[in-house]
């Protein structure tokens, strides 16, 4: 089983990530991980590949998660957000002001359930939906944002706080 879950990632990135192999001792997890990282990477909603990389940035910077905001950073500057705006989506997202008030929202609404998911109240999902977002994209922000803050505490419960190799960063979602 676990052989098989290295396999799975080994066949877009040449070898399984530093973050599969921590769990090795809890072989179904790793694969049941890869499993829902996938399922929760390939959503078809109405957010856009950098709307969704701003949340789970947002989301990882929040918990203090190096390992995941440095490959999310590369992947971010690959969509071509400035270090100045990523800067702030680490800093103060709350106030993101990329000069995009959706992206705005998201990230906004992102840094709030990653951090104090009891704050969330109705009014914050109808600010959502003003900038167009539908109940399908609040689906997936929503659990953009819950799969990050699991894999977080993963990551850094279990003292991985190394940088992903920018090889990683780009390819990890299994197929």
């Amino acid at each position: 089983m676990l052989r098989d879950a290295y396999d799975w990632q080994a066949a877009s990135l040449g070898e399984p990530t530093e973050f599969t192999m921590l769990g090795s001792l809890a072989p179904e997890i790793v694969r049941l991980r890869l499993e829902l990282y996938r399922a929760v990477e390939n959503v078809e909603s109405g957010l856009s590949r950098l709307e969704r990389r701003v949340t789970a940035y947002v989301t990882s910077t929040r918990n203090g998660t190096p390992h995941c905001s440095s490959g999310l950073e590369r992947q971010l500057d690959d969509l071509g957000l400035t270090a100045e705006v990523v800067e702030r989506a680490a800093a103060t997202p709350e106030e993101l002001a990329s000069g995009d008030a959706r992206l705005d929202a998201i990230a906004a609404h992102a840094a709030v359930l990653a951090a104090r998911p009891w704050e969330i109240v109705a009014g914050d999902l109808d600010r959502l939906r003003a900038h167009g977002l539908d109940d399908v994209d609040l689906v997936d922000l929503n659990n953009i944002v819950a799969y990050y803050a699991y894999i977080n505490r993963v990551a850094n419960g279990l003292g991985l706080f190394s940088e992903i190799p920018e090889a990683h960063a780009r390819g990890a979602v299994p197929k």
